[in-house]
């Protein structure tokens, strides 16, 4: 016997999907838009110590449970455009920032999906505490050069 859960009775499947790419990006889209100059604010929502690890370049660190105190000294814009990100795909951390921003009022919020292990995965360029770094992208994530 096969059961459903129903939560949106009347959402389509267009409809879901249009709202994911709303509110996703993945880590080759982000980049493309960062280099056409027009680059959300990124929000790395993890602990110290993975900050440290390593993130995205120009991320701002924002844990968050520091998130709703700190959000409007770096985006006092509520249309600001956001991307938020964790780990990767094990982590709901970036889901748990975006539903903060969104819950705050922040109306342009999306989720990095793959988060910084995805980014750090398809080959684009990290920084820690120890400089920048850029490895190989791996090819089950990302076609080779």
């Amino acid at each position: 016997m096969t059961t459903s859960l129903t939560l949106v009775p009347s959402l389509t499947a267009a409809d879901f999907f249009a709202a994911k790419l709303a509110y996703e990006t993945d880590p080759s889209d982000l980049a493309a838009e960062r280099a056409s100059g027009d680059a959300p604010l990124i929000i790395d929502t993890r602990s110290g110590a993975s900050w440290s690890q390593g993130r995205i370049p120009g991320a701002v660190h924002i844990p968050n449970a520091q998130l709703a105190a700190r959000i409007a000294d770096v985006a006092p814009d509520k249309d600001a455009k956001i991307v938020v990100y964790c780990w990767g795909p094990g982590c709901n951390g970036s889901t748990r920032g975006a539903l903060i921003l969104a819950n705050l009022g922040y109306t342009n919020v999306r989720e990095l999906i793959g988060g910084f292990e995805y980014w750090a995965r398809e080959g684009l360029a990290t920084v820690s505490d120890s400089g920048r770094a850029r490895q190989a992208p791996d090819p089950l994530t990302a076609p080779l050069p």
